[in-house]
């Protein structure tokens, strides 16, 4: 019995070096903030927006409800073993409970993971097409789909907010939002390049072919982060997107592409048949991208001022899927892989993310 009590001492104590790691009281006070927001009248009249903040106040009460529950489950039953310590009827079933909470507490202990500053937010994850043709746009295509199942595993909202199809099959780009608490830091293990060997359906001889299809995940930009956009550094181009049902058919000037002068970066939307929110959806992954490159910037200066600078760019290797002539998933950058290939491309991903979380920020 004494080394149980150890134990539920050591479990006390993390739990309340974690209850203030999460800054959980300021998360309560933010969720009192919610509740006066959604309980205001006219809050349902703008409905994306009141779905955005209902979600993200269900994410926080039930996050602040698991660690006040598992710290007071821990707290009952060190008193329990306290009272009991010289009694031996109890000691199995404290011995019990106490190895369901040291596995409840392991569970919870991996949002410790998600410290980056934008980590609870919402992402913002696009895919393009590479290298490999129609292969490259068909595995895009999959992973669009694997992203989907992750999503929906992890109860994240998702909607594409720009797509543009190929010819044959696949597509050659599309971007999609997720919203749903820590889906950023979810998801940002994903950037970089991923990889397909398989045989190609598109080959008659049965060849084996290899495609790459580039992932980026952004952070969504919070109200309380504000960048300046000056209108004199954008260029608006309005054109034409094309709906179902063949060419010329269904078609309207609502496609929006947005050109940012100072920095050349370019974003375009047009699955929307209202150029107004074309252009709101466009501005949302231009504000985003212009966050993470102001901060690869200061990233730079700040490498350079230590005179250890290394080059930082999308593209690097992220991960390999071979198909064929074996079965491998492979993350280049944590060396973690499993050959559970259909698994990982149904949304299967936690060890994966876990993984590389792990390598980015150790467990304290």
């Amino acid at each position: 019995m004494k080394d149980e009590i150890i134990k539920l001492k050591e479990l006390q104590d993390s739990i309340f070096g974690i209850w203030r790691l999460l800054s959980l009281d300021k998360q309560k006070a933010e969720l009192i903030d919610l509740e006066i927001k959604i309980s205001a009248p006219g809050f349902w009249d703008d409905v994306e927006n009141a779905k955005t903040l209902s979600k993200k106040y269900e994410d926080i009460k039930s996050e602040i409800e698991a660690w006040g529950n598992l710290k007071k489950e821990v707290d009952e039953l060190l008193s329990l073993a306290e009272i009991t310590k010289d009694a031996g009827e109890l000691q199995d079933e404290i011995t019990s409970k106490l190895e369901k909470l040291i596995e409840n507490f392991k569970k919870l202990e991996f949002s410790v993971l998600f410290s980056g500053e934008h980590d609870k937010g919402s992402a913002l994850l696009s895919i393009h097409a590479g290298t490999g043709g129609v292969d490259a746009q068909d595995w895009s295509q999959i992973l669009l789909r694997m992203y989907f199942r992750f999503c929906e595993k992890h109860n994240f909202a998702f909607k594409i907010i720009d797509q543009v199809d190929g010819a044959e099959a696949g597509i050659k780009s599309v971007v999609i939002e997720v919203t749903g608490r820590y889906s950023y830091g979810w998801l940002k293990s994903e950037n970089g390049v991923h990889r397909l060997v398989r045989i190609s359906p598109f080959d008659g001889e049965g060849l084996r072919h290899t495609s790459f299809a580039l992932v980026e995940v952004l952070p969504e930009m919070e109200d309380s982060i504000s960048i300046e956009i000056k209108d004199d550094d954008l260029r608006i181009d309005v054109m034409r997107a094309g709906g179902n049902g063949g060419q010329s058919v269904n078609t309207t000037d609502s496609a929006v592409r947005i050109t940012h002068l100072p920095t050349n970066i370019v974003v375009k939307c047009q699955t929307e048949r209202s150029q107004l929110q074309n252009k709101n959806n466009a501005m949302k992954i231009l504000k985003a991208k212009l966050l993470k490159h102001y901060e690869l910037e200061e990233e730079k200066r700040i490498q350079r001022i230590k005179g250890e600078y290394q080059k930082a760019e999308w593209g690097n290797q992220a991960r390999s899927y071979v198909m064929q002539p074996y079965k491998l998933v492979k993350d280049h950058r944590t060396g973690y892989e499993t050959q559970e290939v259909d698994k990982v491309l149904d949304g299967d991903l936690n060890d994966f993310v876990e993984e590389y979380l792990r390598s980015q920020v150790p467990l304290i």
